[in-house]
């Protein structure tokens, strides 16, 4: 592309919200509809179709695609893809309806979108877990999910009827974070994904992209979690404080991604670059045991993976791990550091939780003094 982002996932960024008279049709015919009422988690998915996050889809995948995507790692355009985006049901939702029909999607009792069937299909739950998490370990919270599922699944693009309805404080689509990174001349961007509060190893890493690029995206996850990951407002607030206090404002932009962390290590590192192209990012931080959970994967699985996606449009950064040297008197890695064990402070996310679940702050060594301070506001950090 001419500003030197690239083009979107599959070529086209996709809207998929309905405006002004057609949207008005649609709300007023949403009432005869079969309605299938929908979970948070199915909402999140909807809005991430309709403004373009998941481009290229334009709804839930239809039964070659769901195919396709768990053997083959691509939709059947070519576009890789790793992780099935599905709706299920079961027959009491559906109500009948077969390939042609459109049904109505709502949330809290209130209309979200609307669903033009294009398939209604089954499938075997224990095969898809194996395929996108390589385990059917009930250990795995992806397996419980997947084990959970409705018996049906619904194909069919999707038209949302209120994109308000989602709009948080730092939420942006696809097209609003373009349009900010071309206003401030970003010809590279490096994505940060993270679903824990910045620590100095966050930060080294992070300035050691900005001394290489444009710009710098912070990106958290905000969304449903596990249990013992950090609440979503501890995360916004302490990376605020960070931002606020350590980084040059026109370096950086900070936005969230909606999005249920699925903890399917390399398959989902390859989906949330994937997210983080459609927002406009050249590359995207990949750190060891990226979305991973327990030792279901390699620490390093998630940076392997893209050796099998070349055409990808987003480069991956791989840097080694970093930690604090106490004789370097700062942070550091393999490569800048000579020093022993005795001398290191790890970047431990285990042991910092233990800490601060043990009443302890980590030392300032490890994390700032005012991400301190926010995450010390809160009686319980912790998603319970």
């Amino acid at each position: 592309m001419s500003n030197g982002l690239p083009p979107p996932h599959g070529g086209k960024l996709v809207d998929r919200i309905l405006k002004g008279n057609e949207r008005e049709k649609a709300l007023s015919e949403f009432a005869d509809l079969q309605k299938i009422v929908i979970d948070d988690e199915t909402l999140t998915d909807c809005f991430n179709i309709g403004n373009g996050i998941f481009s290229p889809l334009q709804g839930f995948l239809d039964r070659d695609a769901y195919l396709k995507v768990i053997n083959e790692m691509h939709l059947p355009d070519g576009s890789p893809w790793t992780i099935p985006i599905l709706l299920d049901v079961s027959k009491e939702d559906l109500g009948g309806a077969k390939e042609g029909d459109r049904l109505g999607l709502s949330w809290n009792g209130n209309p979200v979108a609307v669903l033009d069937v294009q398939d209604v299909y089954t499938f075997d739950k224990a095969e898809l877990a194996k395929k996108v998490y390589s385990t059917n370990d009930t250990a795995h919270p992806g397996v419980v999910k997947t084990q959970s599922m409705k018996d049906n699944l619904v194909g069919g693009k999707i038209s949302i009827l209120n994109a308000e309805a989602r709009k948080q404080e730092h939420s942006f689509t696809p097209a609003e974070t373009r349009n900010t990174f071309q206003e401030r001349g970003w010809k590279t961007v490096v994505g940060f994904q993270t679903r824990n509060v910045p620590h100095s190893g966050h930060e080294g890493l992070q300035k050691a992209a900005l001394n290489l690029y444009d710009g710098l995206f912070i990106n958290p996850v905000i969304g449903k979690k596990k249990k013992g990951d950090f609440k979503d407002e501890v995360i916004l607030g302490a990376y605020s404080a960070l931002i606020e206090n350590y980084y040059p404002k026109q370096r950086v932009f900070f936005g969230i991604l909606n999005w249920e962390m699925r903890y399917a290590g390399p398959k989902e590192a390859i989906m949330h670059a994937i997210m983080r192209k459609n927002f406009g990012c050249t590359h995207f931080i990949i750190g060891r045991d990226h979305a991973g959970v327990g030792n279901f994967y390699h620490p390093f699985a998630a940076q392997e993976i893209f050796k099998e996606f070349p055409d990808l449009i987003i480069e991956p950064l791989m840097f080694p791990a970093f930690f604090y040297c106490k004789k370097c008197f700062s942070v550091a890695n393999e490569k800048t550091c000579p020093h022993g064990r005795d001398d290191l402070l790890e970047f431990s996310g285990t042991l910092m939780r233990n800490l601060i679940n043990n009443g302890t702050m980590p030392p300032k060594e490890l994390i700032r003094p005012e991400v301190a301070a926010v995450i010390a506001k809160w009686k319980d950090p912790f998603v319970s």
